[in-house]
C-alpha cells in the first residue's frame, strides 16, 4: 500500500471518530491535515517530509479552528446552585466545595467563613473558580 493511500484512509478515519468522538475540531485538524498529505504524496515522495508536512499543517489548522471557533463558556444550571465545602473556606479566601459530583475550586463572597461539610449556595463562576456564599447567611 502506498504512502499517499495510508495518508488518505487515515484522515478520513479521523475526520470519521470526530463526527463519533468529539474532541474540539483536533481530530478534524488532524484528519483534514492527512488527507492534503496524501494528496500531496504524489508530489512530495519523501516520508519524513510528509511526516513534517502533517505536523505543521495539524498544528495550523488547530490554531485557525479554535480562533474562530466561538465558544460560550459552560452555564451553571439553575437548578443545581447547592454544594457542599469540602475545606474551610475564608472570607475572600480560597477552599474546595464538591458540586454536581466534582471537586471545585471556590472563593468565598460572605463575611464569616464557611466550615467543612457546611452546605453552600453557588452564586456565580469565574473560570473554573466557583463563588459560594453559605446557605444559612441566603435564608436570613
Amino acid at each position: 500500500m502506498s504512502p499517499a493511500s495510508l495518508w488518505l484512509i487515515a484522515g478520513v478515519v479521523l475526520c470519521l471518530m470526530e463526527a463519533l468522538l468529539p474532541t474540539a475540531f483536533t481530530e478534524l485538524t488532524l484528519g483534514i491535515s492527512a488527507i492534503i498529505v496524501g494528496l500531496l504524496a504524489f508530489v512530495i515522495p519523501q516520508v519524513g517530509i510528509q511526516v513534517a508536512l502533517w505536523l505543521i499543517l495539524s498544528v495550523l489548522f488547530l490554531l485557525l479552528f479554535r480562533r474562530f471557533m466561538h465558544t460560550q463558556p459552560p452555564r451553571l444550571l439553575e437548578d443545581s446552585r447547592e454544594a457542599q465545602a469540602l475545606t474551610e473556606i475564608m472570607p475572600g479566601q480560597l477552599g474546595r466545595v464538591i458540586y454536581e459530583g466534582n471537586s471545585w475550586q471556590a472563593l468565598s463572597e460572605s463575611d464569616r467563613a464557611i466550615a467543612p461539610n457546611q452546605p453552600v449556595v453557588v452564586i456565580g463562576r469565574r473560570g473554573t473558580t466557583l463563588i459560594v456564599m453559605a446557605l444559612n447567611q441566603l435564608e436570613r
